[in-house]
């Protein structure tokens, strides 16, 4: 898909990241199902020990190449600049011999994933369907042996990341659960397949239980009970979901003080809701309101629908450029029951939308239009949509890598998070039940600044919070009293902070450094400043690490 920017000449830099993309694909045809990539439909990664080797390789013969290279034009500086950053922090990463084993992002979760990436329409898509099942015993085999490689260095997920992984992927490998369900569908499709479908369900359910086995026999004796990963991991992780080095300790600070803010805030909107009310019995008054409710998740995904399509609809008019085809967003209800609600971008040429994805827990079928409206446009538009469309749309001038395989969580979050509060400044909150919702969401992210690096550093907690350091336990009595979710939502945030460390306070990390950028930006131009071309320009250079991006807009 190209955009309507005139065509720019491929440099040699262009050519070191189009072929760094190429032999990722070969080394990663995930990244081609993600991005609906003819070729990729059957294939996956090899996970072993042997695939990091090559991973490695690729990473110092590409960064030698950029190391002689010479930029020609702004975008080949930006280019320089991301790639650099990225693959050299990605090398230190590699060779901390760490294999990652979390609740939410490992090869545990992806593997079965791409599964919800592929089309499910023809004979021909659950062809396909029923030989990357096949080919899962393979990918899990390669998995375990780089968990067993990295338990033999010592480095070994928390206790219990490995007990939650060992559910999941029992879960998974169920009989009558994902596979034969998914098995069941295309045999519905074309009856001919059955045979081919229900072999490839049996090989991956055996796969999975296989990894439930090893995890179980081998690994969780092995696992320690601490779960913080310290400050060298952490700081390398911080690095990895930003973008940027920050001050750990002043960035702490920061979050207790927004948490503050941020509750003070809450407790004047409630006195709007209902003169002399806590926030608590303002929001017990909301989910209460009958008008605010949804039930079933037909009508929570109908109702995220109509707002993701006037979200659409009005944002083009205003204050964003969103021409077709990004102006198509698909909400579905996710076929897993884990917790969350996520996004995934379209195919290169648009012919699959992008998605928002909202994974319901089991026994989970109210839903509140309050707290959930927010979220809507952190997920679609001005959110993950507009950003990662708006990047997919440079093919006149980004070379692939820009474009489609650079994701920076601080960036892609933090400008989510931004976008919530836009949407507030623009006037889509302004109802004070949806103003609270929004703020809810906001004080999510400030809690999780303080619990991820207090947890994992081990810092002091706050007088308003209590007494000593940080840990699991104190932790979670502190997230209980600043996330208003269900019981099964909180459980799944909780352990992904364990285990994801850096991840979750990069949204709120973000979006502070992306508003510093855009005031940095306002009160340098004066009255030459647009917020809308500032959008636009920060957009359109695809997502790169927060420091490149102050560096890009500054220059």
């Amino acid at each position: 898909m190209t955009s309507s920017a005139p065509h720019r000449e491929p440099s040699a830099i262009d050519q070191i990241a189009e072929t760094f993309f190429a032999k990722s694909l070969e080394l990663t045809p995930e990244l081609g199902v993600s991005l609906g990539m003819p070729g990729y439909e059957t294939t996956y990664s090899d996970y072993s020990p042997a695939a990091t080797t090559m991973q490695i390789n690729l990473l110092r013969e590409t960064l030698g190449s950029l190391a002689n290279a010479t930029p020609v034009d702004a975008i080949d500086e930006v280019s320089l600049d991301a790639m650099t950053e990225r693959l050299s922090l990605e090398l230190e990463i590699l060779f901390t011999g760490r294999t990652e084993l979390n609740n939410i992002a490992s090869p545990a979760q992806d593997i079965r994933a791409m599964l919800d990436l592929m089309p499910q329409e023809s004979s021909e898509d659950f062809a396909f369907i029923a030989q990357r099942m096949a080919n899962i015993p393979a990918a899990i085999e390669g998995y375990i042996a780089s968990l067993r490689d990295s338990a033999s260095n010592g480095l070994i997920a928390a206790r219990r990341q490995v007990s939650i992984v060992i559910t999941q992927t029992t879960d998974y490998a169920k009989d009558g659960g994902f596979f034969d369900q998914l098995a069941a569908s295309g045999s519905t499709v074309d009856s001919g397949l059955q045979e081919q479908l229900e072999t490839g369900a049996a090989a991956a359910k055996q796969a999975y239980r296989q990894l439930a086995s090893f995890l179980e026999d081998e690994l969780l004796a092995q696992a320690p009970q601490e779960d913080a990963v310290g400050r060298e991991y952490y700081s390398l992780m911080s690095r990895r979901f930003l973008g940027a080095a920050v001050d750990l300790e002043e960035t702490y600070a920061w979050g207790v003080a927004e948490l503050d803010a941020i509750i003070e805030e809450q407790q004047r909107v409630a006195q709007q809701i209902k003169p002399g009310s806590t926030i608590e019995e303002a929001k017990k008054l909301l989910n209460e309101d009958p008008a605010r409710k949804l039930s079933g998740t037909d009508s929570l995904r109908e109702w995220m629908q109509g707002k993701a399509d006037q979200a659409i609809s009005e944002l083009s008019r205003t204050h964003f450029e969103i021409p077709a085809p990004m102006d198509r967003i698909e909400c579905m209800i996710a076929p897993t029951q884990d917790g969350g609600v996520y996004y995934t971008g379209p195919s290169e040429d648009f012919s699959r939308p992008g998605r928002m994805w909202w994974s319901v827990p089991p026994g989970e079928d109210e839903f509140t239009t309050w707290a959930e409206l927010t979220t809507v446009y952190h997920e679609g538009v001005p959110g993950h949509h507009l950003q990662i469309g708006t990047a997919q749309m440079q093919a006149a001038t980004l070379n692939s890598w820009r474009r489609l395989m650079c994701w920076v969580s601080g960036h892609g979050e933090g400008w989510a998070l931004y976008s919530e509060r836009l949407m507030h400044q623009l006037g889509y909150l302004d109802d004070p039940g949806d103003y609270m919702g929004m703020l809810d969401a906001q004080r999510i992210r400030a809690a999780r600044v303080v619990f991820d690096i207090g947890v994992h550093l081990g810092l002091e907690v706050p007088e308003q919070w209590g007494t000593g350091t940080w840990n699991a336990e104190n932790g979670y009595e502190f997230l209980e009293k600043n996330l208003d979710m269900s019981k099964g939502q909180l459980d799944f945030e909780f352990n992904r902070y364990l285990g994801w460390p850096g991840q979750a306070p990069s949204y709120k990390i973000g979006q502070r450094l992306w508003e510093q950028i855009r005031d940095d930006l306002a009160a340098a131009k004066g009255e030459n400043f647009s917020l809308k071309d500032f959008h636009t320009a920060a957009l359109k250079l695809g997502s790169v690490g927060l420091d490149t991006l102050k560096r890009a807009l500054v220059r």
